[in-house]
């Protein structure tokens, strides 16, 4: 488990700490349940939308890596046509 899922779920239990003085102690247990359900889905959206990110950028970088592979090579094909012209 990373740091940050593991610090989001410290902070969300002692948040629910503070605030459950008047609670019994099965409600703050189901509380605490959720709090953590709460924070790993928070945790996944934000390494999902990461690593989306990061395939997104890579695709973009490889299609422009083709186009210019494919730009410099008409570029030499039409070259060898200009020199073999004179």
């Amino acid at each position: 488990m990373k740091n940050t899922t593991i610090f989001a779920i410290a902070l969300g239990v002692s948040a629910l700490g503070l605030g459950a003085c008047n609670k019994s102690a099965t409600e703050q247990t189901a509380d605490n349940i959720e709090a953590n359900a709460d924070n790993t889905a928070d945790m996944i959206e934000a390494n999902t939308d990461a690593a989306a990110s990061n395939v997104d950028a890579a695709g973009e970088n490889a299609a422009d890596a083709v186009r210019n592979a494919g730009d410099q090579k008409a570029d030499e094909v039409r070259n060898a046509g200009d020199n073999a012209a004179k």
